[in-house]
Order: C-alpha cells, then sequence, then structure tokens
C-alpha cells in the first residue's frame, strides 16, 4: 500500500511538471479599500497562491498589504488572473520579455501605486 501511494505520488509530480505553465498578469484586490497588488510571472496562478499563502502565515514581504490583511481578514481580498500570454510554439521560447512588455501595459493600465495599490513605482 505504501508502495502505490509513492508511486501515485511520482506519477503525479511527472505529470505536473509536464503541464505547461500559464504565464501571465494577476491582482490581489482588498475589496474595502480597492488597492490592488499587480503581480506577473510565469506560472500566475501558483504565484497568486504564494502571495496568498504568505499572507496567511505573516510573512508577506509587502508590509502594508500585510497590515490590511491582519486588520481586515482574508475575506476581504480577492485575487484573480487578469490577463495571459500566449505560448509560442517556437522552440525555445523565453517568456521573459514578453511577460515584462504585458506587465508594463499593466502597470500603465491600473497604476497600482500610492493610494491605488501596494505596487512600488518602477524606476524610470
Amino acid at each position: 500500500r505504501e508502495r502505490d501511494s509513492r508511486d501515485d505520488s511520482k506519477a503525479r509530480c511527472r505529470e505536473y511538471e509536464g503541464t505547461p505553465r500559464t504565464a501571465g498578469i494577476g491582482v490581489g484586490r482588498n475589496t474595502a479599500s480597492g488597492k490592488i497588488l499587480l503581480l506577473a510571472g510565469r506560472d500566475i496562478p501558483a504565484l497568486l497562491n504564494r502571495h496568498r499563502a504568505q499572507l496567511r502565515f505573516a510573512g508577506h514581504r509587502n508590509a502594508e498589504l500585510q497590515r490590511d490583511w491582519a486588520t481586515l481578514g482574508e475575506q476581504a481580498f480577492t485575487f484573480e488572473v487578469v490577463d495571459t500570454l500566449t505560448p509560442k510554439d517556437t522552440p525555445g521560447y523565453d517568456p521573459a520579455e514578453d511577460l515584462q512588455a504585458l506587465e508594463r501595459l499593466w502597470l500603465e493600465k491600473l497604476e497600482p501605486f500610492d493610494a491605488k495599490g501596494y505596487n512600488t513605482r518602477p524606476k524610470p
């Protein structure tokens, strides 16, 4: 029985590793204030989950966001994917540049800085 469990676990790991990741843009939103945290990553669902977990365990690096989470509670926040990159079939394709361009576009569109968000303004 234990051996079957380990075999199943290894099979699930292989399947996960072979699954293409969804690169894109996500937003964590404080529904009480409307402030947002814009996130970009190569595996955006996993990135959103990681930020949510960091907040739950009081280990998020954004002190203002962590304070608001502690004050308002988890129920006052939502996390969602707002845009994704369509993967290219080009061998060796690296989505880094496309992801940076998409992030810049969303930063300009949402301006999640100061009173509107938790992001730090990019340096010019």
